[in-house]
């Protein structure tokens, strides 16, 4: 059976709404077939414009991926070279087919670490994208779930302390609006790659 034939045999209506993905385990896949971890890494990107298209054909609302924790900075440089590289590489080979298939893009994290070169890459997608109604295609990048809560946190302090608003008046509806996912629904499906059973930061508040 075909993956169209499959499709045909969904049922729409019982699709999660908002679907997440935390990517990992293509450096420990790689090592199991005797190769480079950055083979494994090019592998997952392959994969991930697979599940796009798939997110696209399912008509889905949401989907999220976690692309590059805060803690993966740490990792050895000549990886996280490899990464920024093909990170780069991605969306300028697949912005344009992103945009045909109406998917608007939005990044999630402290998009400001990474080098002017992809800053700049991501405000181009995501000025491309700005009108589509698609998929709503969000990529964590420097991105943690603690990190998140703190800068909504520190977002809402401010608006407090000009008197924006008062502080009794925070509610978890207003506290959702500082964070990167404001306006989206709640993850209703959250799926990890390796296997693992664990969160490893990601997205805490929206589960």
């Amino acid at each position: 059976m075909n993956e169209g034939e499959l499709l045909s045999r969904v049922d729409r209506s019982k699709l999660p709404r908002h679907v997440a993905i935390i990517m990992d385990g293509n450096g420990r896949w790689a090592s199991g077939r005797g190769l480079l971890r950055s083979a494994g890494h090019s592998a997952g990107v392959k994969t991930l414009k697979k599940i796009l298209t798939t997110a696209v054909n399912l008509e889905l609302e949401a989907l999220t991926v976690y692309a590059f924790s805060t803690e993966n900075w740490k990792r050895p440089l000549a990886e996280v070279d490899f990464l920024m590289h093909l990170f780069s590489e991605y969306l300028e080979r697949e912005k344009r087919e992103m945009h045909e298939k109406n998917v608007r893009i939005r990044f999630l994290g402290r998009t400001e670490d990474f080098s002017p070169l992809i800053q700049s890459q991501m405000r181009d997608a995501v000025e491309l994208m700005k009108n589509n109604t698609g998929v709503k295609f969000n990529i964590a990048a420097d991105y943690g779930g603690q990190d998140e809560i703190i800068r909504a946190t520190q977002k809402l302090a401010r608006k407090v302390s000009i008197g924006e608003i008062p502080a009794e008046n925070i509610t978890a509806e207003i506290f959702e609006r500082e964070l990167d996912t404001a306006g989206q629904p709640p993850v209703d499906l959250l799926i990890r790659t390796s296997g693992d059973m664990r969160l490893s930061n990601f997205l805490l508040w929206q589960g």
